[in-house]
């Protein structure tokens, strides 16, 4: 079948497609792994989102090491696994120590290699290999990276890297050894070389017609462009043309789009586009995801289906009302990228101030939509960011000031040098993190996180921080520690809500956050359904054939939750500054 991407034309050796959570990286970049093994060539399909549901999408089990995909010749697929690469990362550093290490030595250096930050070093470790000579036996590499702030993290290591390890005779503790790091430079380098190679690499900003997420892409666009990756292109997913005139709900989706895309940043209207349609069904299975780029099939006629029952739900405000029975407390809402958490977190906050309660509202992402999606002081809520340049530059000023006093001038330039790491960052939002949660002790704080993967590796390090905590007080007081651990376990501390939409993806990776949750005996409390159409009276022909898979999602998330399923219905008019969020609540 014929694509309908430009994109296809001319691909580079190296793709990375990145954007908001929720626009459809996963889908469009699967769709063209297998349209350019279709048409012939050798290609390996890449995730580096710890929340990647590939294998749901693609009937097969994601390995560290490439899987060939059934009934698409020439395609792999191979899922960068944190915990996995972390495992291969210790190994090697202790291998490269010698036989002439101590065992006092290697136990040193296994523990300095238990922490977060390691976690993050070995993903990159993998990503660098993928961009050097060693990937040779593949002719075109896609990658389908995780949620924006994250991937632009990743994206930067590489020039970071190299200038931590440029003329630094030191090493950084939470990565082991330095000779070991000095061993990687000429990797690094490598990786930076192909990166800002536009003959190599393409940057594909895959978005929708949403304000928010052409606004992220742009603001990606441009960050991605100072780390010198200035080949990119723009994909809009998800376009949406009614064909019922007299469907209110379909014109205000399309109206909604196109304002959107009428008011497209001016860094967007540079680049070459795509504009994928809005298809009936989710892009799961090979049938749907060789669809998603082909020509849009006629639509079904606009009498093809019964009207469909309304659905019975339950609705956020009185998931509020139980939080008000309780005078403080700690709200986590968590979910994958692009479902809506910054909304949903600013109108529980809201909420509860209605309820007289005071609260102060957090996030924890880098993208930071939270001053916009209030747009207001209220009274009795306070809003704050862990600002992760903010935290790391706190911190450094933290260590330097505590170990001065005993140092001489050279010693105290090296630790800064030290502290350049780009681990610091980690370790500071961590202690941030740690301190937002103790608030809650005396007051409800409602805190919006980072999108899943970005949020696993948090959790991460606060189980790490855990068991140092109980190693180091074993045998002495330890009854009377508490660890920010122990707090997120803690139901009657802490409330963690789960935020979905109601499609195949979106449910399938909080299912799996929720597992990941029970791993580390934290119980979620309630899942958040939000954008139903099922919960609308639409009769367009095109959104009433996704109703049923939705019902199907709907039913998968009460299979999930022992607590009622919360519906909140897509509105025409987005659900932004403390007027609409109270349109919300009401």
């Amino acid at each position: 079948m014929q694509s309908t991407l430009k994109l296809l034309d001319q691909p580079t050796r190296y793709m990375f497609f990145t954007g908001k959570g929720g626009v459809g990286k996963t889908s469009v970049s699967t769709a063209v792994s297998i349209a350019l093994a279709d048409a012939g060539k050798k290609v390996l399909l890449v995730s580096t989102d710890a929340a990647s549901n590939l294998d749901e999408m693609l009937g097969v089990e994601l390995s560290n090491q490439p899987v060939a995909v059934p009934h698409v010749p020439g395609m792999f697929v191979l899922n960068i696994d944190p915990g996995t690469a972390a495992i291969d990362y210790r190994a090697r550093v202790v291998e490269q120590m010698g036989d002439q290490a101590s065992d006092e030595d290697i136990a040193l250096v296994r523990e300095q290699l238990s922490g977060a930050c390691t976690t993050e070093i070995a993903t990159f470790d993998e990503f660098s290999h993928l961009l050097s000579q060693s990937s040779a036996a593949y002719e075109h590499i896609v990658f389908d990276t995780a949620p924006t702030g994250h991937t632009l993290r990743l994206l930067s290591l590489p020039k970071a890297w190299s200038g931590f390890l440029k003329g630094n005779d030191r090493g950084a503790s939470c990565l082991g050894p330095h000779s070991g790091l000095k061993m990687q430079e000429q990797l690094f380098n490598q990786a930076l070389a192909a990166l800002n190679d536009p003959a190599l690499t393409t940057v594909v900003l895959v978005t929708r017609p949403d304000k928010g997420a052409l606004g992220e892409a742009a603001r990606s666009s441009d960050e991605l462009r100072e780390l010198g990756l200035k080949n990119q292109r723009l994909v809009v997913n998800a376009v949406f043309k009614r064909s019922n005139l007299y469907d209110p709900i379909a014109a205000a989706i399309e109206a909604v789009g196109q304002q959107a895309l009428d008011e497209m940043p001016a860094s967007l209207r540079q680049l070459s586009a795509d504009y994928i349609p809005l298809k009936a069904v989710d892009s799961v299975g090979l049938p749907a995801l060789r669809a998603l780029l082909t020509p849009e099939l006629a639509r079904p006629a606009s009498t093809a289906a019964p009207t469909p029952a309304r659905l019975e739900y339950h609705a956020l405000s009185e998931l509020i009302a139980e939080f008000a029975h309780d005078q403080h407390g700690l709200i986590m809402v968590m979910g994958k990228g692009g479902v809506g958490k910054t909304t949903i977190a600013a109108a529980i906050a809201l909420g509860l101030v209605q309820h007289g309660k005071s609260v102060h509202l957090s996030t924890t992402d880098p993208a930071a939509h939270l001053a916009v999606t209030l747009n207001a002081e209220v009274q009795g809520l306070s809003v704050g960011r862990i600002d992760p340049k903010v935290e790391t530059q706190k911190y450094v000023d933290k260590i330097v000031a505590s170990r001065a006093p005993g140092l001489t001038e050279d010693e105290i330039a090296l630790l800064i040098e030290d502290l350049r790491s780009p681990c610091t960052e980690e370790v500071a939002v961590f202690h941030a993190f740690s301190r937002v949660v103790a608030q809650a002790k005396s007051a409800f704080v409602v805190l919006d996180t980072a999108p899943t993967g970005h949020s696993l590796l948090l959790m991460d390090a606060t189980g790490a921080y855990h068991r140092q905590m109980v190693r180091e007080f074993k045998g002495k007081a330890s009854d009377h520690i508490v660890t920010p651990l122990m707090r997120l376990q803690d139901a009657d501390y802490t409330k963690i809500i789960l935020v979905t939409l109601p499609e195949a993806t979106p449910v399938s990776q909080a299912a799996a956050l929720q597992d990941d949750l029970r791993r580390a005996n934290i119980e979620p409390f309630a899942w958040v359904v939000n954008k139903s159409l099922l919960a609308t009276d639409t009769t367009d022909p095109l959104l009433r054939a996704r109703l049923d898979s939705e019902r199907k999602q709907m039913a998968r998330v009460a299979d999930e939750t022992q607590h009622a399923v919360i519906v909140v219905p897509w509105t025409a008019e987005p659900p932004v500054g403390v007027a609409g969020l109270k349109r919300l609540l009401d």
